[in-house]
């Protein structure tokens, strides 16, 4: 997928566990691994607004697209 989510890297900067901040914008520690990992297809405006009000930014700051093909699976 081109577009990826840039989780990890705010959350490191912030200084915040994966178990916290999933607690706090409302979805599972398995979900959030789903975010980081580029696993996820879809995500609802909800939760991105969830994650910029708890990291305290912009969706542009979490969301990047490359225009690099995905490897074969």
């Amino acid at each position: 997928m081109a577009v990826r989510i840039l989780v990890d890297r705010l959350l490191v900067e912030r200084g915040m566990s994966v178990g916290d901040f999933a607690a706090a914008i409302g979805i599972t520690p398995a979900n959030v691994a789903v975010l980081k990992n580029g696993r996820a297809r879809a995500i609802r405006f909800s939760t991105l607004d969830a994650i910029c009000r708890v990291l305290h930014c912009q969706p542009g700051d979490i969301l990047a697209w490359d225009d690099e093909k995905p490897a074969a699976s």
